[in-house]
């Protein structure tokens, strides 16, 4: 063992810390579109610039305490910029309502061109995070996850046209997000027939790639 190399090494983020940097950014917009002490007609623009903030902090806390910011967060931390901030200069909030969209759609191609191409593209992002996974258990993940996005990606679609905006972000916290875990736990029983080590897996649970 190269001791030296070791301890040069970033350790990895945690299951709770990957959660935090993934779900804390989205935990503030929800917190300040609920409780902004702003109109209800201008909530949805604060809630966006906070989200704004706290993706950023927590792209800046990556690199700082991990020494790496991952591919999925760099890709939603630039859409939340890019998205968000048309949403406040122009004044339209159709444009953070639409991201999950462009999020799920865009992610779910990508995983649909790796399993085309031969590259397993989830494995390259999450490998860490299922240890001992055989390649047809990564093959069988990827597909179920790239059949999710696309369903969320369609429901989010029918949500945001036909429903008011304070039902949709209703819908992002007691809809979405529920439904995004226990998917992941419908998936353990096949990770586990699949070669998922069940007690790194205990210690350490999978955790779903989110937006």
């Amino acid at each position: 063992m190269n001791v030296k190399t070791r301890a040069g090494e970033a350790k990895g983020p945690s299951a709770g810390a990957r959660l935090l940097i993934d779900l804390g950014p989205l935990i503030v917009f929800f917190v300040a579109n609920f409780f902004a002490p702003v109109p209800d007609s201008l909530k949805i623009f604060v809630a966006t610039g906070a989200f704004m903030i706290a993706m950023m902090a927590a792209m800046l806390f990556s690199q700082i305490r991990y020494r790496h910011i991952s591919a999925l967060l760099w890709f939603s931390g630039l859409m939340v910029v890019v998205l968000g901030g048309l949403t406040i200069w122009l004044h339209n909030e159709t444009f953070i309502k639409i991201k999950p969209t462009i999020y799920y759609s865009l992610v779910a191609a990508l995983l649909i061109f790796g399993m085309a191409t031969g590259r397993n593209l989830l494995k390259l992002v999450l490998g860490s995070a299922y240890p001992g996974l055989s390649d047809r258990g990564w093959q069988l993940l990827t597909r179920n996850w790239a059949a999710f996005f696309l369903a969320m990606a369609v429901v989010n679609e029918a949500v945001w046209r036909t429903t008011t905006t304070d039902f949709w972000v209703s819908f992002k916290l007691w809809g979405a997000l529920p439904a995004t875990f226990l998917f992941a736990l419908a998936n353990v029983p096949m990770l586990m027939r699949h070669g998922l080590a069940t007690e790194e897996a205990a210690e350490e649970p999978p955790i779903p790639p989110t937006q």
